[in-house]
């Protein structure tokens, strides 16, 4: 009886958050409404904003039926980071509104069957290999003729008639699976590195190679980075050995110097990231944008659509400064902190695993969904070169919600599974 009354309890929580999480966005999608249109009126039923409010209700109801034990903060954080940027792009341009609810159903259908089938976070180990191959294949899809399809520079959309996607946002989630499974099986020898550990460390070297390769082939630097620190962290925090942190300095310094001797992107990104205004005119206009965006927004911003902001590409990579002018300083430190609170809430999911290998998974996809939006915003606010890549939940793009909603969903299962062998014992990754 007192599981069923912490289950209640929970799933009762995550219910009133979810809520608070829909009326936020309701509000703001009224002030953006009446920033846009002063004089106008509400239609009584709006669908798409519908869409998007009654969404992560669905996605409560199968938690509650399916993974009643989990966590109560990460499905109404996502909904909130997920309505507050469909309201933004609905401000910015109502066509990707649109597509962008829609997208949001599709992902969210996702979740629900991400938690329905994988009942046991644990089974995804007998797959590693299979998921490794087909995450490697997801990869190299844009780069099939016919298929692939380049967009601002870099090749990473694949298209099927109208619809297209970017095939790298499953492939990380496949790679983070083979990732964790084959450190936590050759975990004693990647530990130590000698007697053989290098041998070992061979097969896992050169999966990551192949999906560098892959990456500079596309001519994307944002994702490369993104698996390769992804690779490096969870490296020493899967084994204990610090040395994998050294190796991966000296590799990113090598990086760095080759890439922006050898690839084009990657020279033109670090010279505009020292100095956009000497290239304000053309590569640097972006950047400059983005700081003048932020500056108008001030403190308490503008107001929701009551400034149009003029970054380009607002909807997606520059959202965030969007945000900046809209709901300035006030507003885009509560998108941090909620970003903070979903890691924060991710690693306890880590640390509070039942078995080595959810431990190590769920650290895994937590650091993919945390440094994908560190370097996203220190892009925008020029801490670091612009990457590319778009901010999980906020940002207009149907795969990299897709994506994120089933990174969420798993993340879900191994708590899940976590609260239900709950029993006082040391965290798995304090015994590396």
């Amino acid at each position: 009886m007192g599981n069923r009354t912490r289950d209640y309890e929970r799933r009762r929580r995550e219910l009133e958050l979810v809520i608070v999480a829909d009326l936020i966005t309701v509000f703001a999608w009224v002030l953006g409404y009446f920033g846009l249109h002063p004089n106008g009126h509400l239609t009584p039923v709006q669908p798409w904003l519908a869409f998007v409010v009654l969404a992560p209700i669905a996605a409560h109801i199968t938690n509650r039926y399916f993974a009643s034990n989990a966590d109560t903060i990460l499905l109404p954080i996502a909904a909130l980071l997920n309505g507050l940027g469909f309201v933004m792009i609905g401000v910015l341009d109502p066509q990707e509104a649109h597509l962008q609810a829609i997208w949001t159903l599709v992902s969210m259908l996702a979740y629900v069957s991400t938690i329905v089938m994988v009942r046991n976070p644990d089974s995804l180990d007998r797959y590693r290999y299979i998921l490794a191959i087909v995450g490697i294949g997801l990869l190299f899809s844009p780069l099939v003729p016919g298929v692939g399809e380049d967009i601002g520079g870099a090749r990473l959309w694949v298209h099927f008639g109208s619809l297209s996607f970017q095939p790298v946002e499953i492939g990380k989630l496949l790679l983070a699976i083979f990732l964790a499974s084959l450190i936590v099986e050759k975990k004693d020898l990647l530990a130590r590195l000698r007697g053989g550990g290098l041998r070992r460390f061979g097969p896992l070297a050169l999966t990551f190679g192949i999906a560098l390769a892959i990456m500079a082939a596309e001519r994307d630097v944002g994702f490369a980075l993104l698996i390769f620190v992804t690779f490096v962290l969870v490296m020493w925090i899967g084994t204990g050995n610090r040395t994998y942190l050294l190796f991966g300095a000296i590799t990113f310094v090598l990086g760095i110097i080759v890439g922006g001797a050898l690839l084009p992107q990657v020279h033109q990104r670090i010279t505009v990231w020292l100095d956009p205004w000497k290239y304000a005119a053309t590569t640097g206009y972006q950047l400059i944008q983005a700081q003048y965006a932020f500056g108008i927004g001030g403190l308490s911003g503008t107001g929701l659509g009551l400034s149009h902001p003029t970054v380009p590409v607002a909807t997606s990579d520059f959202i965030f400064a969007a945000f900046g002018q809209e709901l300035g300083l006030l507003g885009t430190s509560a998108i941090i902190i909620s970003f903070l609170l979903l890691t924060g809430a991710g690693i306890r999911i880590a640390l509070r695993a039942h078995s080595e290998f959810s431990s190590l998974l769920a650290m895994t996809l937590t650091a993919i969904l945390a440094l994908q939006t560190f370097f996203i915003l220190a892009g925008v606010i020029r801490v670091l070169p612009l990457t590319g890549m778009t901010l999980p939940f906020l940002a207009y793009g149907g795969s990299s919600l897709l994506a994120n909603y089933v990174l969420l969903a798993i993340l879900m299962r191994i708590s899940h599974r976590s609260n239900q062998h709950a029993d006082p014992r040391e965290p798995l990754l304090s015994r590396t």
